[in-house]
């Protein structure tokens, strides 16, 4: 589970929800902007906290704090990463696709003030049904045009030979093909193993879709959704989905087998093989 925002730091009891979460066994990362990490990221750890993620605007950390209107922000970058570093907490910048980034610095930056990785999310521009989104899809920083947005891509998959990179190549690829409107080869996972839930406790198959599934205490009674659908560019349901891709089309074989429909099993295990090779070729 990945506690985000808004900023997750400024809630009273950010401490206390990180704690129960890993209390339940279940894998606690948060999302902030790091400006009040120094004052928590020791209590985090001492709670469980798995992973720690920062957003990054630019490689140009004046411009990142100009954007986010935080003067200071780097050194209080600087200090939290250093701290969450010592608690032995792996720790990933996360990067919006904008006009700010600057791709060839970016690595340079980010070693600079300690990260381990990086990952990248892209502009979104479908309409969105849940109530506890924050930013503006319209903002001239991320109205990316079509060749924009595929230079983009060109430019990540490029530092990824400098900086580790989250983002699979093939889930890159699969956007490049999105972006320039080609057919899709892995359907979202969003709904079925990948879930969004707002700040009212209803549960999403993403956080673009119309309408909430349910309540998140109704999470086990809720179908689920495999509607094949590839509507939108968001990274991390494009990442899990190619990540996850072969091993669910091999759960659905042997679920077929185990009925006796051997048509739909043969179907399955094709569609597991086309994905495990595609993830071997990245």
């Amino acid at each position: 589970m990945t506690l985000q925002g808004g900023e997750p730091l400024v809630h009273p009891e950010i401490v206390r929800l990180v704690s129960d979460t890993t209390a339940t066994g279940i894998s606690c990362a948060v999302i902030t902007n790091g400006w009040f990490l120094p004052r928590y990221i020791e209590a985090m750890a001492a709670a469980g906290l798995s992973r720690l993620i920062v957003s990054i605007d630019s490689a140009n950390l004046a411009e990142h704090e100009r954007n986010r209107g935080l003067e200071g922000l780097e050194r209080r970058l600087f200090e939290g990463i250093a701290q969450a570093r010592v608690c032995g907490l792996p720790v990933q910048a996360s990067v919006t696709v904008n006009r700010l980034v600057g791709y060839d610095e970016l690595p340079a930056t980010l070693l600079h003030l300690g990260f381990d990785c990086v990952s990248f999310s892209y502009p979104r521009r479908e309409p969105f049904g849940s109530t506890s989104l924050v930013y503006d899809g319209e903002s001239h920083l991320v109205d990316l045009d079509r060749d924009e947005l595929l230079a983009a891509l060109e430019a990540i998959g490029r530092l990824s030979k400098q900086f580790p990179v989250l983002n699979p190549r093939v889930s890159l690829a699969e956007v490049a093909r999105f972006v320039r409107g080609e057919p899709q080869a892995v359907p979202c996972i969003g709904g079925h193993k990948y879930f969004y839930l707002d700040w009212n406790l209803d549960i999403w198959r993403c956080e673009a879709w119309t309408e909430p599934l349910g309540s998140v205490f109704d999470l086990d009674r809720i179908p689920n959704q495999r509607e094949a659908c590839n509507a939108c560019m968001m990274a991390c349901y494009r990442n899990a989905s190619m990540l996850m891709h072969a091993a669910v089309a091999a759960t659905d074989a042997a679920r077929s087998l185990a009925a006796g429909q051997i048509g739909a099993a043969v179907s399955s295990l094709f569609s597991a093989q086309r994905g495990a090779v595609t993830l071997r070729t990245d």
